[in-house]
C-alpha cells in the first residue's frame, strides 16, 4: 500500500493536470512558459519525474493556478 507522503504526491500532481486540462493548455504551451521543453511536462504528469517545490509552484503559476489551492485539494481528497 502506498505511504501517504506517495498518495498526497499523486493527488497534487492529479490536480495540476486537471488544472492544465481546465486551462486548456498543452503541455507545449506549459513547457514554454516555464522555459522547459514538452518532454519535462510529460515526464513529472506520469510519475517518471517528481516535481520539488520550487518547479511545483512555477507550474502553478505558468497554468493560472493557485498552488496553495492544489495543495489543499490533494490534502482532504479521500
Amino acid at each position: 500500500m502506498p505511504s501517504f507522503h506517495a498518495l498526497v504526491y499523486g493527488r497534487l500532481i492529479d490536480a495540476l493536470v486537471d488544472a492544465r486540462k481546465s486551462a486548456k493548455l498543452t503541455q507545449e504551451e506549459v513547457g514554454r512558459r516555464i522555459g522547459s521543453r514538452q518532454t519535462f511536462v510529460s515526464k513529472f504528469e506520469l510519475g517518471e519525474r517528481r516535481l520539488d517545490v520550487a518547479e511545483f509552484i512555477k507550474v502553478s503559476r505558468a497554468i493560472g493556478a493557485d498552488p496553495h489551492e492544489l495543495i489543499r485539494q490533494a490534502e482532504n481528497s479521500d
